[in-house]
C-alpha cells in the first residue's frame, strides 16, 4: 500500500492506493484532520508514504504565506507519520511532472491527461472519470486528489525501478 499526500496550506489531497495503483481511499481533507484520519483509518495498514515537497522552481517569484503554511504542514505530517512507524519519503512536484509527462513544464491538466491515458484501459476500467451511473477508474477524483494520485504513481514506479 502507498499513501500519497499533496499538502496545501489549509487542506490536503490524500490517496491510499494498492500496489496495482488502484485507489482504495481518496479525499481532500482539512489539514488538522489528516493525521487523525491516517491514525484511525490508514496507519494500521502500514503504507509507504510519500508527501509532495515544496521546491524552488527558479521563477524569481517571491514565496507567499500559503507556501510557508504548506511547509509547516509538511513538517507536521512527516513528524507525526514517522512517529506512527510509517516510512515517509518526500518528492518535489518537478519529479512527478518529469516522470509522467517527460517535462518539468507540464501543467496540472497535462499530468491529469497522462494519468487518464495510462490507466484508462480494459485492465483498469472505463475511460476517465465516467459518471455516477457508469463510473470510470477516476470517478470522484477532483482537484488535489489528482495530484496526490500522480505523486503516488510516480513513487510506486520509481520504487519498483530501484530509483528510491
Amino acid at each position: 500500500m502507498t499513501l500519497a499526500i499533496d499538502p496545501g496550506s489549509t487542506e490536503s489531497g490524500i490517496v491510499l492506493m494498492d500496489k496495482e495503483y488502484t485507489p482504495v481511499f481518496f479525499d481532500i481533507i482539512p489539514n488538522e484532520k489528516v493525521i487523525p484520519i491516517i491514525a484511525l483509518e490508514i496507519g494500521a495498514k502500514k503504507p509507504y508514504t510519500v508527501i509532495e515537497m515544496v521546491a524552488h522552481y527558479g521563477t524569481g517569484m517571491p514565496a507567499g504565506k500559503d507556501v510557508f503554511e504548506t511547509c509547516i504542514w509538511i513538517g507536521r505530517f512527516v513528524e507525526s507519520l514517522t512517529q506512527m512507524g510509517l516510512v515517509v519519503t518526500t518528492l518535489p512536484r518537478q519529479t512527478v511532472k518529469l516522470h509522467l509527462c517527460n517535462s518539468v513544464r507540464a501543467k496540472d491538466k497535462n499530468v491529469i491527461q497522462a494519468l487518464v491515458d495510462r490507466f484508462s484501459d480494459t485492465v483498469h476500467g472505463k475511460y476517465g472519470k465516467g459518471t455516477k451511473k457508469d463510473p470510470g477508474f477516476f470517478f470522484g477524483f477532483r482537484d488535489d486528489v489528482w495530484q496526490a494520485f500522480a505523486l503516488g504513481t510516480t513513487y510506486i514506479d520509481l520504487k519498483e525501478k530501484g530509483e528510491l
